[in-house]
């Protein structure tokens, strides 16, 4: 995996050409290959052995992607989190990794510490900036070493890195991924679908611990011959301009809840996006809306796609040529797709079911949970917790996360259906629906929604919104309760944190 997306470069004449760019630092292939094979070293040298889990716990930076290719290049199992949790998180992660090794941010010591204490598995930690002690400098763990590196010998089939699903039930899960999985999507969909090359530089607004920006924004440019450009700060509408107009990437990675607030900059149609060939969306199906008014005002195509931790990337996406907004577009080439019913059958075009894929990068296996992996690997067969129609054209529309759908007057009722609809009033700039039962053991919508600046709350905008619904879609399916708040509550990949709104 790592000869595939970074070391090629080097072989094919790349050494010197630009590859990563961070803050005022900018570097070359050839340095990415030797900072990369010194951190393999310094792991190597810490104990990291073949198959041995390591935990990445880094913002975004060049020695998130020396780490990432390090683990990889000594055989070790890469496992990534996110750099903004609490102590009780990490102590589940090292737990659950059972890691030998975790790399860590300086801004961490003091939540990383506490759920160190106790940590079975753990034996050493390398911290990046200022280590105060307690444990090994990585800076000085990399000054140590060579610049030249022995690989593991790996096969195609060894477990190479593990993906956490986004938990949203329970604990969030290792979908267990082997050395070939990676690069198969890579080409699928990366080459073969938005034909990613030399001339590209990426932009992500998830940040890389998410599979989806690891390869939008490292993985797909690198095996390229592309390059990226990284930030640490937190992403914001204002962060992005910034970036974008900086660096000028042609590729730009975002979530609909970041289009909508990049959209909703009062200076937004004055801001230079020219450089970009592309946006890409994810996460969350994109409202046709928001689709809409992204390419009136900055006239660039947004290619919505879906993708899971446990296929690593994208396997349904829109294309350059080919958008029909409000879907998400076509299966990739190179894997198929079926909509089944609760048996299992394959249901036919415009009828409502569960998404299944095959493909040859789906995971092995979700590790520590046998039933559940059984349940969702079946065969060739990856079954999603996602539910959609396909039409008679082959393009595949999402409508909620199983666990997610309502049953409203005996009718199964798509939550995303209701909040598309909301995002066309003119006073509703975001919104989110789950299911509520008032007492009644009924269950019926519940709106959440931000409002647009100059909108105030109150009842009777509350009526209008219910009306307008009413007036839109089917009856049964409007609001009846509305609640306006600041500001709707995100998980870690950016999506809406539904679990919390239901429990308010």
């Amino acid at each position: 995996m790592g000869d595939y997306f970074l070391y090629h470069n080097v072989e094919e004449g790349r050494a010197g050409k630009t590859c990563l760019y961070y803050r005022e630092e900018s570097y070359t292939y050839g340095e990415a290959v030797r900072w990369s094979n010194r951190a393999g070293g310094a792991l190597r040298e810490l104990g990291v052995r073949v198959e041995d889990r390591v935990l990445i716990v880094l913002p975004d930076c060049p020695e998130f992607v020396w780490t990432w290719f390090g683990i990889n290049r000594v055989g070790g199992v890469i496992s990534m989190v996110n750099p903004l949790l609490p102590a009780e998180d990490y102590r589940y992660y090292l737990e659950y990794t059972r890691a030998r090794v975790a790399v860590i941010h300086e801004s961490l010591l003091e939540n990383f510490t506490q759920a160190a204490a106790g940590a079975k598995h753990l034996q050493n930690v390398l911290v990046v900036g200022e280590d105060r002690g307690r444990f090994h400098s990585f800076a000085e763990a990399l000054g140590a070493q060579g610049d030249e590196l022995t690989p593991a010998d790996t096969h195609r089939d060894d477990v190479a890195i593990w993906l956490f699903t986004s938990g949203s039930t329970g604990h969030p899960k290792g979908a267990v991924h082997l050395q070939h999985d990676l690069p198969y999507n890579t080409e699928c969909y990366a080459k073969g679908v938005l034909g990613v090359n030399e001339s590209d530089l990426t932009v992500s607004v998830p940040k890389l611990f998410f599979g989806y920006a690891t390869g939008t924004n490292l993985l797909f440019p690198f095996a390229a011959g592309g390059a990226t450009a990284l930030f640490s700060e937190r992403s914001t509408p204002e962060k992005m301009f910034e970036v974008i107009e900086r660096y000028r990437p042609t590729i730009l990675t975002s979530v609909p809840t970041m289009i909508n607030g990049m959209l909703s900059v009062s200076d937004a149609a004055r801001r230079d996006l020219s450089s970009l060939r592309m946006c890409l969306s994810a996460g969350e199906a994109l409202p046709e809306e928001l689709y809409r008014r992204w390419v009136e005002t900055f006239g660039v195509e947004i290619y919505d796609g879906i993708g899971s931790a446990e296929m690593f990337h994208i396997y349904i996406t829109n294309r350059p040529g080919d958008v029909k907004p409000g879907s998400l577009g076509r299966v990739v080439e190179g894997y198929e797709a079926q909509v089944v019913d609760a048996e299992g059958r394959a249901l036919p075009a415009g009828e409502m079911g569960t998404l299944r894929i095959k493909g040859d990068s789906a995971a092995l296996c979700y590790w520590q949970a046998h039933e559940k992996s059984k349940q969702t690997f079946a065969g060739d067969w990856c079954t999603t917790g996602d539910q959609f129609h396909f039409d008679s054209d082959g393009y595949f529309w999402y409508h909620g996360r199983t666990d997610d759908m309502l049953k409203v007057s005996g009718v199964f009722v798509a939550p995303a259906e209701i909040e598309n609809c909301l995002l066309r009033h003119e006073a509703v700039l975001e919104a989110a629906v789950v299911g509520h039962d008032a007492g009644d053991g009924l269950v019926k919508p519940k709106a959440f929604l931000v409002l647009r600046e100059g909108h105030a709350p109150g009842d009777e905008l509350a009526r209008s919104i219910k009306e307008f619904v009413k007036a839109h879609l089917a009856l049964y399916k409007y609001p009846r309760w509305v609640e306006f708040v600041p500001s709707l509550p995100k998980n870690d990949r950016g999506k809406i944190d539904r679990k919390q709104l239901k429990t308010l």
